[in-house]
C-alpha cells in the first residue's frame, strides 16, 4: 500500500534533513576515542554491545563519550543483562551519566547470559524499574529476519512498541525496501518515528564482509545490481573502490519530513571507520 497524503519534497531538502544531525554508531572497541575527533561536537553517538566485550565496554566509553559532551545512545542488549539487579546497576551508571536515550535489541548471543532472552523481556523490566529513559528505541527489520518469520517479528514489534518512543532499521541498502517497511509497519497501527540504519563510506569489499556478517543478503544482491556484473567487480578490484549511501540517502529524501511515514533521520552504521563518513556528510548537505 502507499499512504495516501506524502508530501513533495525535494531530493536536496530531503537528503540535508536526512543527514543534518544524523546518529552515529561506533562499536566500543580501542579505536572508539579516536573516532569520536571525526564526529561534530555534541553528536549522537550510538554505542554497541560487543559479543567479546559484553556490556562493560559500552558503559565505560559510554561514560566517556558522555564526559567529551556528545550525547550518547548505549546499546544494552537484552541477552548480555545478567537479571534485574544487574540491570538496575545498569541503568544507575546511565542515569549518573546524563544518557536521557537507550537502544534495546535482543543482542546476537545465541544463549543469554542471564534471565532476559529478548529485548521484550528487558523492557518490560526497565519499564517496572526506578529508574527511566525519555528516549528508548527498538529494531527494525526491513528485509526480515535470518532466524524469525514476517509474523514473527510483527507480534514482536507489538510488543515492544508501547515500551519504545522511536524505532531504528537493520543495515538496508535498498530504499524501496525501508519505505515498503515503513508503509506496512503504519498500517498494522505502529506509529513510532523510523530511524533509518544506512551503511557509511567504506570499500566494497570490507562492507560486503560486514553485511553477510550481519545477514542482509538482500541488500548485497541490491548492492550487486546497482552498478552492474562488470561495476560491481571493478569496485571490489579497485582500491579506491568505496560505497558511498548518496542512492539510498535520494531514494530517501522524498519522505524525509513527511508525518504519514514518521522517518525523522538516518542512524549510520560506520563500523568505526568514521572520517570518510563524515566527509561525505558535510560535502553532501554542503557543510
Amino acid at each position: 500500500m502507499s499512504l495516501e497524503t506524502r508530501q513533495t519534497t525535494t531530493t536536496a531538502e530531503g537528503a540535508s534533513t536526512l543527514l543534518a544531525e544524523p546518529r552515529f554508531e561506533l562499536m566500543p572497541f580501542d579505536s572508539f576515542g579516536d573516532q569520536l575527533t571525526y564526529l561534530p561536537d555534541g553528536a549522537e553517538i550510538a554505542i554497541t554491545t560487543s559479543p567479546t566485550l559484553g556490556l562493560d565496554a559500552t558503559l565505560e566509553w559510554t561514560e566517556k563519550g558522555a564526559e567529551r559532551g556528545y550525547e550518547i545512545v548505549p546499546h544494552i542488549a537484552a541477552r548480555y543483562v545478567r537479571d534485574e539487579e544487574h540491570l538496575e546497576e545498569i541503568a544507575r551508571r546511565l542515569t549518573e551519566a546524563g544518557v536521557s536515550d537507550i537502544f534495546v535489541p535482543g543482542g546476537d548471543r545465541e544463549d543469554p547470559v542471564g534471565e532476559f532472552d529478548s529485548a521484550y523481556e528487558l523492557l518490560v523490566a526497565l519499564d517496572e524499574s526506578e529508574y527511566a529513559f525519555e528516549e528508548v528505541g527498538i529494531t527494525g527489520y526491513p528485509e526480515g529476519h535470518d532466524f524469525l518469520d514476517d509474523r514473527t517479528l510483527a507480534e514482536a514489534m507489538e510488543r515492544k512498541a508501547p515500551y519504545a518512543t522511536y524505532i531504528v532499521t537493520q543495515l538496508c541498502y535498498d530504499s524501496e525496501a525501508v519505505v515498503d517497511w515503513v508503509e506496512e509497519i503504519r498500517s498494522r497501527g505502529i506509529e513510532l518515528p523510523v530511524e533509518v540504519g544506512i551503511p557509511g563510506v567504506m570499500k566494497y569489499q570490507r562492507l560486503l564482509e560486514i553485511s553477510q556478517k550481519v545477514g542482509v543478503g538482500d541488500s548485497v544482491n541490491f548492492l550487486r545490481k546497482t552498478t552492474g556484473i562488470l561495476g560491481f567487480a571493478r569496485q571490489l578490484i579497485g582500491s579506491r573502490g568505496k560505497y558511498t549511501p548518496d542512492e539510498l540517502i535520494e531514494g530517501l529524501a522524498p519522505y524525509a519530513g513527511d508525518p504519514e511515514y514518521g522517518i525523522r533521520g538516518v542512524h549510520v552504521y560506520t563500523f568505526n571507520q568514521s572520517a570518510d563518513t563524515e566527509d561525505w556528510r558535510r560535502r553532501t548537505v554542503g557543510g
